[in-house]
């Protein structure tokens, strides 16, 4: 007993030692990143896989100079010097103070508001732009959903509108096929230009669960779907999902007590959080077994919300898809998994319910279909939600950038415009802090480090000159 009690204090001890280098979502005891030591170079994802050391990013410095800052952290916005080296944030400069590289290239953001890069945490970058047979549109036709080609492009065309938008993460909670791991890839190594990509693979649910109704291989969402049955089978998925490269695990009701709890489980011990799509009492048997995130603002009850609260179960509400749901069809129809009643006014009341309970509360737009278009409008009027229920403009900017990008399992990285971390920054004119309309005016992206946006378009640099093998 006494040796038991020993190792228990060690413990504790060790990981109270740790937590200045560990990002503070990370506190489980299966949790990888208490055996890395914090100068250990890993990949900038959730994976935390070791890399080799070596500096990382563009060569080369920018200094934004002359504007306000708004760094995520829940302060004030201020006037102050944002600079960058190579992929990082060396440093956040007092007006007066120009101690940076004599070789930086200086931008003049006078009149503007730099601020973290935006986090989209519920993305599906390679649906259909519009409903199959839901127009005359050959962009609805099954054979382009199920089209690994069109699957890409159009996944393409949507990290475009949103690294435009400002928005420099996206959490991609269900994609076909290896698509939304080649996109990541692609972005990490530069070859194309878009927000990173956190991909969880395929989402996972019971046999005839959310998305998988009606599911056959002539069906819109084959292959960004998987049903599993059984504890065993639930891991198995997980595990398949881990092997493909998922930076997260995506599960959606129906499921039973013991699958929801096998499925959590498996994904902790690999190191992974996990999102739930889950309504009623499925809620309740997420949480318990362990969810780090309920998605939706779908109904649940008093009693779960104050579960949430004190396991640190984190939300997602993506409300502006329900509102569009609700203004062009007037409801969510034809679905076994959305069987109850609910309305843009209860869905209000979910998350004030939740936002009273303090519980963590990130954004994600979910925007199947072509409403991704309507950026960055939609992530606008998500965040306006927020104000809605009672945050203020700012604390909704903070959710929308530090605590997203905790619920990311990110925010060692992301989400605050801090010495050290990631370079993904936005520059806006005006003061979205006071008024979130102005985030609609982007002028700069840089994503880690690259200038990948200027005023307000998508900037591809001249690709780089080889001599052909029998050049002198």
């Amino acid at each position: 007993m006494k040796t038991a009690l020993i190792r228990t204090a060690i413990v504790a001890i060790v990981v109270v030692l740790q937590l200045p280098f560990v990002a503070a979502a990370q506190e489980r005891p299966e949790d990888r990143r208490l055996y890395i030591e914090p100068t250990s170079p890993v990949s900038d994802d959730p994976r935390r896989i070791p890399v080799a050391a070596g500096p990382r990013g563009p060569e080369g410095s920018f200094v934004l100079r002359g504007g306000r800052v708004f760094d995520g952290t829940g302060a004030p916005a201020r006037e102050a010097t944002v600079v960058i080296e190579r992929n990082r944030i060396s440093g956040v400069l007092l007006p007066e103070d120009d101690s940076w590289p004599s070789d930086a290239k200086v931008i003049d953001v006078t009149g503007q508001t730099v601020l973290p890069g935006l986090i989209d945490l519920h993305s599906h970058l390679t649906y259909l732009a519009r409903p199959p047979g839901g127009s005359a549109s050959a962009e609805g036709s099954i054979t382009d959903a199920l089209d690994p080609a069109h699957q890409t492009l159009r996944a393409i065309e949507r990290l475009r509108y949103a690294i435009e938008s400002g928005i420099t993460s996206v959490r991609d909670v269900s994609s076909h096929g290896t698509v939304p791991f080649q996109l990541k890839r692609w972005v990490r190594e530069r070859r194309l230009i878009g927000p990173r990509v956190f991909p969880a693979g395929q989402s996972i649910t019971g046999t005839g669960g959310h998305g998988a109704e009606r599911l056959s291989p002539f069906n819109a969402a084959y292959g960004a779907v998987i049903e599993a049955s059984g504890p065993d089978g639930w891991r198995e998925a997980v595990r398949e999902q881990f092997k493909a490269g998922a930076d997260v695990i995506k599960l959606m009701s129906h499921f039973s007590r013991e699958e929801i709890k096998a499925a959590v489980e498996e994904a902790h011990s690999l190191g992974l959080k996990v999102a739930v799509d889950a309504e009623t009492f499925y809620v309740r048997w997420a949480v318990e077994a362990g969810a780090d995130s309920i998605e939706h603002p779908l109904p649940r009850s008093d009693d779960v919300i104050e579960m949430m609260a004190a396991n640190g179960t984190a939300s997602v509400p993506t409300l502006v898809p329900y509102m569009y749901v609700f203004a062009l069809w007037d409801g969510y129809h034809g679905a076994t998994s959305r069987r109850f009643t609910f309305s843009h006014e209860a869905n209000l009341k979910v998350l004030r319910k939740m936002k009273r309970a303090g519980i963590k509360i990130g954004v994600g737009a979910d925007l199947p279909f072509d409403w991704y278009r309507l950026l960055p409008g939609a992530y606008i009027t998500e965040l306006k939600q927020l104000v809605e229920v009672g945050y203020t403009i700012p604390e909704a900017l903070v959710a929308a950038t530090r605590t997203s990008a905790e619920i990311l399992d990110m925010d060692d990285r992301l989400g605050t415009l801090e010495q050290g971390k990631l370079a993904d920054v936005l520059v806006v004119d005006g003061k979205p802090e006071q008024r979130l309309e102005d985030l609609a005016n982007v002028n700069l992206v840089i994503r880690d480090g690259e200038l990948v946006v200027r005023n307000g378009q998508v900037v591809i640099p001249r690709h780089e000159h080889v001599p052909e093998p029998f050049s002198e």
